[in-house]
C-alpha cells in the first residue's frame, strides 16, 4: 500500500466541537511541510482579554513526558546508562520503598510497579487539587524527593502496566545523578536543540510571558493554576510549547534527529495494553490500539493536550487548550481523521 498523501477532516464536526464547547487553545493539522488547519480560540489571559494566537505557547502537562524517555535514551545510546540499569544502584539511600528490581526500562514504560505521588485513581476535582509541599521549592528534579518518599509499591517490578508519575520523576533524578548536570539543561541540549525546538521550554509558572497562555482552573472565572503545580515543570511533564513545534518535534523524533532510528524503534514498539483507555504503550510514547498513530497527551489543572503523529503519512493533528478539560471534544474528532489514514 503506498503512502496516504492527504487527510480528509471532518470540517463540520471540527467546527461543531470547537463551538460546542466553548473551546480555548489551539487546533492544528500538519502534513509534511504543509499546514493543512490551523484555528487559534477563546483567551490566553483572560485578565487582560488576551486571544489566542497560532503561536501561543501552551503547558501540555504528561505530553513532555516523552522529552524525559529521549533524555534516557540520549544516556543510554552514549553508554551512561542501560536500560537494565537498577534505579536503586543511583538512589543510595534515598527512597527506600522502591525495589532493588526495578530498572530504568521498567520506569520507562509504567511497569515499575512504584507508588505514585498523584493518585490518578482518585476522583478528586481538579480545581481541588493541591501538592503537599510549597510548589514555589520544586525547581528541580531532586526538590521532588520529599513528595515521592513513604509511598508505597503497588506491584513488583515488571509485573503490570500502571501509569506513574513518580517514575518520570525518578527518571528525571536519575539523570541529573550520572550526569551531574540540571534536568532542564539536558532536555535543552538533548532533545530541544537537535529538533530544532525554539519555542519549547520550561518557563516558570510565576514568570509566564505575553506569548504564553495562562491555565485557568475552572472553565469560567479568572483563577489561574499558578498555586496547583510546580512553579517549573519537571520530568513527569508540563513543558510549554506551540503547535508548530509539536509537529517540528514528531518530524526530528522519526527523522533521527534526537535519537537513532533503533532507538526510535523501540520506543514505538507497543509494550503494554490499556484495555481501560484502549490504547497501548512503548516507551515514553502511547500508540494506538490499532495502525501506526503514535500519540502523547497530558491532562492537569489548566492544562489539555492531545498529539497524534502518523508517521508513515507525515501528518500531526494537535490540540491544546489551557483547560483541564477543553481539548477533548476536538482530540476526539482529530483522532478519527488520522486513523483513517490506515484504511487508505
Amino acid at each position: 500500500m503506498s503512502s496516504p498523501t492527504s487527510i480528509e477532516l471532518d470540517e463540520r464536526a471540527l467546527r461543531g466541537a470547537i463551538d460546542d464547547e466553548a473551546f480555548s487553545g489551539v487546533v492544528s493539522v500538519d502534513l509534511a511541510d504543509v499546514s493543512v488547519w490551523r484555528s487559534a480560540h477563546g483567551l490566553a489571559d483572560r485578565a487582560s482579554r488576551t486571544p489566542v494566537t497560532a503561536d501561543t505557547r501552551f503547558a501540555i502537562a504528561s505530553g513532555s513526558k516523552a522529552f524525559t524517555a529521549l533524555v534516557v535514551m540520549r544516556l543510554v545510546e552514549d553508554g551512561t546508562l542501560s536500560l537494565d540499569t537498577p534505579a536503586r544502584s543511583i538512589l543510595g539511600e534515598d527512597l527506600p520503598l522502591i525495589g532493588d528490581a526495578v530498572t530504568i526500562e521498567h520506569l520507562l514504560g509504567h511497569t515499575s510497579g512504584i507508588g505514585d505521588y498523584i493518585d490518578e485513581d482518585d476522583d478528586l476535582d481538579v480545581s481541588e487539587f493541591f501538592l503537599d509541599v510549597p510548589v514555589h521549592t520544586l525547581t528541580s528534579a531532586e526538590a521532588f524527593l520529599p513528595l515521592l518518599d513513604g509511598t508505597p509499591a503497588r506491584a513488583a517490578a515488571g509485573a503490570t502496566f500502571a501509569y506513574c508519575n513518580s517514575g518520570y520523576i525518578l527518571l528525571a533524578i536519575v539523570c541529573e545523578r550520572v550526569t551531574g548536570r540540571g534536568y532542564h539543561e539536558l532536555v535543552q541540549e538533548l532533545v530541544l536543540d537537535p529538533a530544532g525546538l525554539d519555542a519549547t521550554g520550561f518557563p516558570r509558572t510565576d514568570e509566564l510571558g505575553a506569548d504564553h497562555a495562562r491555565g485557568y482552573v475552572f472553565d469560567e472565572g479568572l483563577r489561574a493554576n499558578t498555586l496547583h503545580l510546580p512553579v517549573r515543570a519537571n520530568g513527569d511533564g508540563g513543558a510549554s510549547t506551540t503547535a508548530s513545534d509539536i509537529h517540528r518535534f514528531w518530524r526530528a523524533f522519526f527523522a533521527g534527529r534526537i535519537v537513532s532510528a533503533e532507538s526510535v524503534a523501540l520506543m514505538t514498539t507497543p509494550r503494554s495494553h490499556d484495555e481501560d483507555e484502549g490504547t497501548r504503550y512503548g516507551l515514553g510514547f502511547w500508540l494506538n490500539e490499532t495502525g501506526p498513530g503514535v500519540v502523547l497527551e497530558g491532562c492537569d489543572v489548566g492544562a489539555s493536550f492531545r498529539t497524534v503523529h502518523h508517521p508513515a503519512a507525515a501528518v500531526t493533528a494537535t490540540v491544546m487548550s489551557n483547560t483541564a478539560d477543553g481539548a477533548w471534544a476536538v482530540a476526539r474528532v482529530l483522532a478519527e481523521a488520522v486513523g483513517a489514514l490506515d484504511e487508505a
